[in-house]
């Protein structure tokens, strides 16, 4: 349990070191890190696959300028890389 999303990313900064430090999660997680601007990379996942409602992404994320940095697909996903400006 942490104090929230800052207190949580100090945990994992600490314990990762000078390694890369990764935010996985749904879209409330990525939503609350790019509203606090902690994200530099935003990499999604996207598969056609409806699993129910769900939630939108950046959705109250405020104002979010992204720059397409890579896109690879397969058969069953399509991997989207975006840096944040």
């Amino acid at each position: 349990m942490t104090g929230g999303i800052i207190d949580a990313l100090d945990q994992a900064r600490a314990a990762a070191s000078d390694r890369t430090v990764s935010i996985a999660g749904g879209a409330a997680t990525v939503n609350q890190y790019l509203a606090a601007g902690l994200i530099d990379e935003l990499r999604l996942h996207v598969a056609p696959v409806f699993l129910g409602r769900g939630e939108r992404l950046l959705a109250g994320a405020g104002r979010v300028d992204l720059r397409q940095v890579s896109a690879r697909q397969t058969s069953v996903v399509t991997h989207l890389t975006y840096a944040l400006k």
